[in-house]
């Protein structure tokens, strides 16, 4: 269960992100507006049925973890926090995580190819250390 709760979160930060910057601290309390996108208001039904799903005792660490994440959308603190809280609902409500994960769309493949000499490919890369002692940083 552990695995699919952070494979879920991994695949709805986006829509949960989106949800924040276009609702802010408010997007547990909002009603839904046509004009938001289909991204922002997926995200806001994530947390909206969190929220419902979380005992009465542990909303108001729910809502501090919004307001953070919504007053610091750069902070990976703040999003860290969010995501525990989700996760603390999602372990309590494991019917919940596969109603959620049915909102989302499919996880797509990525495909990253490399050809050459002293090429590198990844989807995400720090620093590569290639085989002739070179180093390559960001």
């Amino acid at each position: 269960m552990g695995t699919e709760i952070v494979q879920f979160l991994e695949q709805a930060g986006p829509y949960l992100s989106a949800a924040l910057g276009a609702y802010g601290a408010g997007v547990l309390a909002r009603a839904e507006d046509a004009a938001v996108g289909a991204t922002a208001n997926a995200g806001r039904s994530i947390l909206h049925a969190v929220w419902q799903h979380r005992s009465p005792a542990g909303r108001p660490e729910l809502e501090a973890a919004v307001r953070e994440a919504a007053e610091e959308p750069e902070d990976a603190d703040a999003a860290a926090a969010l995501r525990q809280q989700i996760k603390r609902t999602l372990r309590e409500n494991p019917q919940l995580l596969a109603e959620l994960a049915a909102q989302l769309p499919p996880a797509s493949a990525v495909t990253i190819t490399a050809s050459g000499e002293r090429s590198i490919a990844a989807q995400t890369i720090g620093t590569a250390v290639t085989g002739d002692n070179v180093t390559i940083r960001p």
